[in-house]
């Protein structure tokens, strides 16, 4: 069943890397990844897009709906979020590197609506995906990462990392096998769009008050 529980081992993405790893090597190996089980229900492979030389690049969890049917990441209604709250931080969205810690989309059937509605990858496939992330980074060499939301921190982070008990905060990569990059990690805008209608406001703008810091720093 689509965005059934993962049962089987995942083999991980280590034997689909290219020896070419640059931006565009990188994604015409990552269509045909399959180290991991949600290759199986997506319609395709949703790779970063943004320019190789970005000086931030921002790491989401997973592609959603819109997403998997264009194969591009953030273009669905929290992307669209995403790019507001840059430009209020003063970030030009052109100049950023835009990617997901997991590349394909996990769903599951909603059974009135029949749409295909966002699961939360788990921790099996989140490792599976983690070299195109780490290759990613690789070949950007960003000076700093957003993490946008705990899968994508976790993902960089380690699993017991707490975006609630660091958010906001620009922190070193210690273990990060390139010249290590600062991170932060705040929510994703998703959470913003799922907040209470009385609470998004200011769910908004602590997302901007979070980039503000990235634009400062930068």
């Amino acid at each position: 069943m689509p965005g059934a529980e993962a049962v089987v081992t995942q083999e991980g993405a280590e034997n689909y890397l290219p020896p070419d790893r640059r931006l565009p090597g990188l994604r015409e190996a990552a269509r045909d990844c399959r180290g991991c089980d949600l290759h199986r229900d997506a319609t395709q492979t949703v790779f970063g897009a943004g320019p190789q030389d970005a000086r931030l690049v921002m790491v989401g969890e997973v592609p959603g709906d819109r997403e998997d049917r264009t194969g591009e990441p953030f273009v669905g209604p929290a992307g669209g979020l995403l790019d507001r709250a840059l430009e209020e931080a003063g970030i030009d969205r052109g100049t950023v590197y835009v990617t997901n810690a997991v590349k394909h989309f996990r769903w599951t059937r909603d059974e009135k609506s029949q749409r295909r509605i966002h699961k939360k990858p788990a921790r099996s496939q989140i490792v599976a995906c983690r070299p195109w992330l780490v290759a990613e980074l690789e070949a950007v060499t960003p000076e700093v990462v957003v993490c946008l939301g705990a899968t994508a921190a976790q993902s960089l982070l380690g699993p017991e990392f707490k975006v609630s008990a660091h958010r906001g905060e620009l922190l070193d990569a210690l273990d990060f096998p390139a010249s290590p990059p600062r991170v932060l990690a705040t929510v994703h805008p998703s959470a913003v769009l799922r907040a209470p209608e009385e609470n998004r406001k200011q769910a908004y703008a602590d997302l901007v008050s979070d980039l503000c810091v990235v634009a400062t720093a930068m």
